[in-house]
């Protein structure tokens, strides 16, 4: 059981790094893979052994996710937020550094949230039904608070709001879709940053691994207790997912910089993983397709598997972090080899690709509006965070009707 354990931890860390760093081959497809070959799996080893496996590949994503995101401007969900202020620092010669400081986000987020486990799986019981009704006005109260805060470019912002919002609505309407999420984020947070870098002749300069890191202690444990604390809400509400906990984060601790901000994305998707191994046990709802399948797989999850996955988590996320960072190393050597439009040009024809494959001329037609409102938010100077309405808005939605 214990060398079965270990070798399920390694296969699921080098899946991880398959997810992480590839756009569009996401967690909740391998967990569904595993899930149609249970039967198989399940003949020559144990359902904890695979659960095991669940685990160790989705929170390696949370560690590797951020490197497309930011070196590509490919994100998936939980890091669309980090491609503006991630793109800002590659263009400084600081890619490598975006990328720590995610990693710091993570690796904060896991052991503090294995640390106060134990209070988090205490509270879910009470929190969830007094919060449960509120979720949907307190996500309208916070976007009215943001685009009030955009003076001279409220009704813009409110427009791009509402356009994202409906995009969004349209999207998740179409119930035959692959991966609705990628061409949709794809389009309105990576597409229209890359194209309007082709636009401006922009070019990734040397990047160089000896500047020093800039974020402060205070903004680090600022990003870290947020992180934590919105990913404890965002495991056990449905609908309020990383990229709505991201948005709420932001508006609690304030103005942190780009580092900070960065930390705080990239450890709102760790410690919302982290967490739903909680929400499992105590509430028997998943919130994930990682975690669905390992409920499916087990049954129930035990309080013995709940510190089993915990150790495991602890050990994963430890050896994620190193991959994460020397990986970003070999990105950063390489990346300003090969001339930026190249590279550029090869996202996009890669993501188009990979969109049609999914989910044929829809999924193009999706990428195609979503890339126009990401450009016309640009082109305004509006916050990309208001493109969050492609989620929030259907959440809002979905809570107050």
């Amino acid at each position: 059981m214990f060398l079965e354990t270990i070798l399920a931890m390694i296969i699921g860390i080098l899946s991880g790094v398959v997810t992480g760093l590839i756009p569009g081959i996401h967690v909740n497809l391998i967990s569904l893979i595993v899930l149609s070959l249970s039967p198989i799996l399940l003949a020559i080893t144990s359902p904890v052994v695979v659960g095991v496996y669940i685990i160790s590949l989705a929170l390696t994503h949370t560690f590797l996710d951020s490197l497309p995101s930011i070196y590509l401007g490919a994100p998936d969900e939980a890091q669309a937020l980090n491609v503006l202020p991630g793109h800002r620092l590659l263009h400084r010669g600081e890619g490598h550094n975006a990328i720590v400081y995610t990693v710091i986000g993570s690796l904060g987020c896991l052991l503090l949230g294995i640390l106060l486990f134990p209070i988090f799986i205490k509270s879910m019981e009470t929190i969830y039904p007094l919060v449960k009704w509120g979720i949907g006005y307190f996500l309208a109260l916070i976007m009215i608070f943001m685009i009030g805060k955009e003076k001279g470019k409220r009704l813009k912002s409110l427009i791009l709001f509402l356009m994202a919002g409906c995009l969004g609505l349209i999207v998740f309407s179409i119930h035959h879709l692959k991966q609705p999420l990628f061409p949709l984020l794809s389009g309105l947070f990576g597409f229209s940053i890359l194209l309007m870098s082709l636009l401006q002749n922009s070019k990734i300069p040397e990047q160089d691994l000896s500047k020093p890191l800039t974020i402060s202690k205070k903004n680090t444990v600022k990003a870290v207790t947020a992180a934590s604390g919105v990913g404890f809400i965002a495991a056990f509400l449905p609908g309020f997912g990383s990229s709505q906990a991201a948005i709420v984060a932001t508006n609690i601790v304030g103005d942190i910089g780009d580092e900070g901000f960065l930390a705080l994305v990239g450890g709102i998707n760790t410690a919302n993983f982290l967490i739903s191994i909680g929400t499992a046990y105590i509430l028997h709802k998943a919130r994930n397709g990682a975690i669905l399948t390992v409920n499916k797989l087990l049954g129930e999850i035990a309080l013995q598997e709940v510190f089993l996955f915990l150790g495991v988590a602890l050990v994963v996320g430890g050896i994620a972090a190193i991959l994460a960072i020397n990986l970003s190393k070999v990105f950063s050597k390489y990346i300003v080899r090969i001339n930026y439009n190249y590279i550029v040009w090869s996202i996009i024809g890669f993501i188009t690709l990979l969109t049609f494959f999914f989910d044929g001329f829809i999924g193009l037609t999706i990428l195609i509006t979503a890339t126009a409102i990401g450009i016309l938010a640009s082109s305004w100077g509006i916050g990309k965070n208001h493109l969050m309405g492609c989620l929030i808005l259907p959440v809002i939605l979905y809570f107050v009707l």
